[in-house]
């Protein structure tokens, strides 16, 4: 079991593989910013922070929680508001011309435009801005929810949910980039969580609160609360968002720390070449000095826009081109093949949600459907709780214990009780309702259900921008075109797949399905860094031309 830990081999010292990183400082030899708190004074800052202020990894804890918030507000009302109708899908049938079939097609149509929207929102966003994109897609979205009522065919039906779908798309792949602009490695791990957990909460919120409203006002009005609510998140943003694009100096292979700590203790080649290399692309923590002394005013921090990224030359076609060229990289395919196919499951529940729980024998009012929401939401927490909480310190105790290096396949491991959680919730929901086993055994599959996709999304995202940070704002858009192109699959077919192939059969299909996805972590634990090494000289090649460009962050 050899192949378990990373090795420092010397060809590392010539060769850099992309996200490999000198995390801990075991023998207090390299010469980098490190953290601070008890028990992390060892642990090394990456990426090396700047010494301007302004730098978003600089910020003081208070300027990063503020803005940690208003990306969590964001993400909870938009995701709120993509997965109200989940409990409410037979009233509005009952109510319009539309069937089950059409309404799970349009929630699948909508899906697309989340992934495909971002090809579009997302060099916006790193060209003149993330703070605009926010507020322009959080209003639009409000106006979407309000015109939804009235959505009486199934063509408006599907125009509705993918301008809902394009609008929306900036919380698929730019959160994670504003976690990212803020946080250190070792941390990123928890933030990311957070943000899995309101994404994938406001998802199984949603159906709760949209029961009782639905009971209480009609189906209609649970679309004027998202209306309302994303309402709320504008104002929220316009008066408290805070714009975290920054221009970094970016020194390349600065990430593939194992040099430092060789070159300072003797264990890098003797030759003076190769020593100057070695220094030449690695340097400490500190760069230059920033003009800027004092911290901006917060009048500065709410601009709409920056003059400096509206004077930018313009980069928008290179930035929707490179997403695609990226599915070239076997490390970010697989990022948005995990993340898709843990996400095709949390599909399923919802679109058979309403069809199981409403039905025979169990009968619920969709007030009650909409309560059963509360098991997913438990496992979302515990998942992001066990990812992040716990994954971090799981992923810094794996470094330790292979001499302080940290490889982006350790995260992985953290996959392993899916394996089991997997198939088990899936045989559970779907095998249980066919033979009509009591309902509180359908309610847990749920949270068990929903604990593995929070666990796909959190380790999936992470792995992807632990490999490639440097390009980690067009590769996670890489990772969500995957992700929501078999959502859009799933979402299209999985009425009538589970209705020719009833609840039984389906879902065992399913089990199977899911064990054999799962289970191929265990190929990417084995050949990851490999794989890495080998799109070393391509992801140079990018990073240099994207630094150039000025759209690195």
């Amino acid at each position: 079991m050899g192949w378990l830990r990373s090795e420092a081999k010397a060809e590392d010292a010539f060769l850099p593989v992309p996200g490999t990183v000198h995390l801990v400082d075991l023998d207090n030899t390299m010469h980098a910013k490190h953290a601070k708190g008890t028990g992390q004074s060892d642990v090394v800052l990456v990426p090396a922070p700047s010494s301007d202020p302004d730098d978003p990894l600089n910020w003081s804890p208070s300027r990063k929680r503020l803005s940690t918030t208003c990306m969590c507000v964001y993400t909870l009302m938009v995701g709120i508001a993509s997965a109200a109708i989940y409990s409410v899908l037979v009233p509005i049938s009952e109510a319009t011309s539309l069937t089950l079939e059409n309404l799970n097609a349009g929630t699948g149509y909508m899906f697309l435009a989340f992934g495909w929207g971002c090809l579009f929102w997302q060099p916006l966003a790193l060209q003149y801005g993330k703070r605009p994109v926010y507020l322009l897609s959080i209003l639009a979205t409000t106006g979407i929810q309000v015109w939804a009522p009235y959505t009486k065919s199934n063509g408006q039906w599907i125009a509705n949910k993918i301008l809902q779908g394009f609008f929306g798309a900036p919380i698929e792949s730019l959160c994670e980039i504003s976690v990212a602009d803020i946080y250190f490695q070792h941390e990123r791990g928890s933030y990311i969580a957070l943000y899995a957990l309101l994404l994938a909460g406001s998802n199984f919120f949603a159906p709760i609160i949209a029961g009782f409203i639905a009971d209480g006002q009609g189906w209609q009005w649970v679309l004027y609360w998202c209306a309302i609510f994303n309402g709320i998140g504008f104002v929220f943003l316009f008066f408290f968002m805070e714009e975290t694009n920054y221009s970094r100096q970016i020194i390349l292979n600065h990430e593939n720390e194992p040099q430092i700590a060789r070159s300072r203790s003797g264990f890098a080649d003797s030759d003076d070449e190769t020593k100057e290399k070695i220094h030449a692309d690695i340097e400490p923590a500190e760069t230059s000095p920033s003009p800027h002394t004092t911290e901006k005013t917060y009048l500065e921090k709410v601009k709409l826009f920056r003059f400096a990224d509206i004077q930018k030359p313009n980069h928008l076609l290179g930035m929707v081109a490179r997403p695609l060229a990226f599915l070239s990289f076997p490390v970010i395919l697989y990022a948005g093949f995990s993340y898709g196919s843990n996400l095709v499951w949390f599909n399923v529940l919802n679109a058979t949600a309403s069809l199981v729980l409403a039905g025979e024998p169990y009968n619920f009012a969709a007030s009650m459907v909409g309560v059963s929401y509360v098991s997913p939401l438990i496992g979302v927490a515990i998942g992001s709780f066990y990812t992040g909480y716990i994954g971090d310190r799981i992923v810094l105790w794996m470094a330790r214990r292979n001499r302080g290096i940290l490889e982006p396949e350790h995260r992985l491991w953290l996959f392993a009780p899916s394996l089991l959680c997997v198939p088990g919730g899936l045989i559970l929901w779907g095998v249980g309702a066919a033979n009509q086993i009591h309902w509180f055994g359908c309610v847990f599959a749920m949270g068990v259900i929903a604990f593995t996709n929070t666990v796909g999304l959190q380790l999936s995202v992470s792995y992807c921008i632990d490999s490639y940070k440097d390009l980690s704002g067009e590769a996670i858009v890489t990772v969500i075109l995957v992700r929501n192109t078999m959502s859009f699959a799933i979402g299209y077919g999985v009425t009538p797949w589970v209705t020719n192939m009833g609840l039984q059969n389906a879902f065992l299909l399913a089990a199977f399905a899911g064990m054999a996805q799962c289970a191929t972590f265990f190929i990417v634990v084995r050949y990851g860094k490999q794989l890495r090494r080998d799109s070393a000289e391509r992801y140079r090649k990018y990073v240099n031309k994207m630094a150039y460009l000025g759209v690195v962050h």
